[in-house]
This record gives structure tokens, C-alpha cells and sequence, in this order.
């Protein structure tokens, strides 16, 4: 009798655990997609035009970068397709300037909530990312149209384009943890990524091909998660002649582990960086 009695009794405890830790993570998902609808929701309430600026902005950009360097300096001239890679590298670019924008004031803007209620500060951050990456997908579906347009052929490496956006997650991601807990105590943060995310956007082959590029220069843009994710998005969706790490550095497929490198690691710091520094955040903001 004593022997059921303790199997029941630990059968409770067992029991009594498991439901505190499915409360413990349940709590931060539940938290998380409330924030993530009220932020979608939020972003463009009151404008007379609402979710479609989501789409219109990158739309508008790649109008007037299209007419200015396609039509009047013929920038894409011998590139396949062109209208269809520049929109591309455009929404790539887009999503990512828009979640480490938005990332930075994130912990300063949620200050009274922080220091009212406890609870993880990183849904912040993976809110704005989540709210961003509902605006990219909603771009990718428009360049779809845009490639049925152009008859753009689709192949099986289209599949691929999977894995890119997840590397493009968790880059943007892990510079989002950074900036925003930088922010907390540096508000010059916020200016100085504005004008790095201007001058970076020439920088990267967004408008341009890294073919049209000096070697050496295209070996150092590659080596960077936005300009291998880029190219390698326009390989699997746009065109096979689009240069990839792995045409540029002639073959060599390990080199494709150091932008990936360069994500995992950046994660992982940034991570470890806004953890530390979230204990102080409701007594900083």
C-alpha cells in the first residue's frame, strides 16, 4: 500500500512539473503572438492605404532605382531578368532594414510595460521579427507575380530559397538582440545605424551584380550574410548566372560556411549580450 501510495504521489510531482514547464514556455509563445498582432496591426493604423504600404514601399523603391539605373544608366544591361533581381535584392533588404530599425528603440518604446510586468524581454525583439517577416512573405508573393510576368523560369531550386530566409531571420535576428540592448544605454545607436544602413545599401549588390565588381572586392561582399543571401536567392529563384560565393571564390564550397558562420555566431553573442543586459533594462529605459 505504501509502495502505490509513493508511485501516486510521484506520478503528481512528475505531472505537477510537466505542466509548470508547458506554463513556463507556453506564457513567452502566448505573449509573443499577442504582440506580434498588435504591432502588425498597429503599424500602419489610421493611414488611408493600411497593410498595402507594406508592399508599396519596396514597390516604390524599386521604381525609382529601376528607371534611374536601368533606363538612364543601363546598369542592368546584360543581366537576366533584370527587373525581377533588382526587386528581389530590394525585398531581401527591405525585411532587414526594417526589423534592425525597428529593433532598436524596441526595449525603450515597451519601457512602462517593462517596469509594470515581468517577463522575457527577447519577445520584444522576436515580435518585431515576426511582424517584418509577415511583410516579407507578403513581398515574395508579389515577386512571384512579377515573375510570372516576366516568364521567369522556376526550377527545383526554388526550394532553396527556404533556407536563405532563415538564414535572413536569424542574421537580422541577432543584430536586432545587439542594437536594441546597445540602444538602452547609447541612444546614439539609433543615428549612427541609420547612416551605416544608408551607405550599406550601395554596398551591397542590391542594384548591381558582383560581376560587375573587381574580384577582390566581390570575394569581401560575399563573405557577408546579406550579400551571400542575396545572390544566392537570385541563383535559386531568378537566374543561374547569378555569381555566388561559390562562383566567386572558384569553387570552393566550405566558404559558404563563413557567412553562415558569421549568423550562428552573431546569434549566439548577441543573445548572451541582451540577456545580460536585460536585467537592467527596466531600471535603464
Amino acid at each position: 500500500m505504501t509502495a502505490q501510495t509513493s508511485a501516486v504521489e510521484a506520478g503528481r510531482v512528475a505531472g505537477s512539473e510537466r505542466r509548470h514547464l508547458f506554463d513556463r514556455y507556453r506564457y513567452p509563445m502566448v505573449l509573443l503572438g499577442r504582440l506580434v498582432r498588435t504591432d502588425f496591426k498597429l503599424r500602419y493604423h489610421g493611414s488611408a492605404l493600411g497593410y498595402l504600404w507594406s508592399l508599396l514601399r519596396p514597390l516604390f523603391l524599386f521604381l525609382v532605382l529601376y528607371l534611374v539605373f536601368a533606363k538612364f544608366l543601363n546598369l542592368g544591361a546584360g543581366i537576366p531578368h533584370y527587373p525581377q533581381y533588382l526587386l528581389l535584392g530590394i525585398i531581401l533588404w527591405t525585411y532587414f532594414a526594417e526589423v534592425t530599425a525597428n529593433s532598436v528603440a524596441a526595449i525603450v518604446a515597451k519601457g512602462d510595460l517593462l517596469r509594470k510586468i515581468d517577463f522575457p524581454k527577447y519577445v520584444i525583439i522576436l515580435a518585431g521579427s515576426f511582424s517584418a517577416f509577415i511583410n516579407l512573405l507578403l513581398n515574395l508573393a508579389v515577386l512571384g507575380i512579377f515573375m510570372a510576368v516576366g516568364r521567369v523560369h522556376v526550377s527545383w531550386h526554388a526550394v532553396l530559397i527556404v533556407p536563405l530566409v532563415v538564414e535572413l531571420f536569424v542574421f537580422a535576428l541577432a543584430l536586432s538582440f545587439f542594437l536594441s540592448a546597445l540602444y538602452v544605454r547609447f541612444r546614439d545607436v539609433a543615428f549612427i545605424w541609420e547612416v551605416f544602413m544608408q551607405a550599406a545599401f550601395y554596398a551591397a549588390p542590391i542594384i548591381y551584380s558582383v560581376s560587375q565588381v573587381p574580384l577582390s572586392i566581390a570575394k569581401l561582399q560575399l563573405l557577408s550574410p546579406m550579400a551571400q543571401i542575396i545572390q544566392d536567392a537570385r541563383y535559386v529563384l531568378i537566374t543561374d548566372q547569378a555569381p555566388t560565393i561559390y562562383d566567386v571564390y572558384g569553387g570552393r564550397v566550405w566558404v559558404w560556411l563563413v557567412p553562415l558562420a558569421i549568423c550562428l555566431v552573431s546569434l549566439v553573442l548577441a543573445a548572451g549580450y541582451f540577456r545580460n543586459r536585460s536585467k537592467y533594462f527596466a531600471e535603464e529605459v
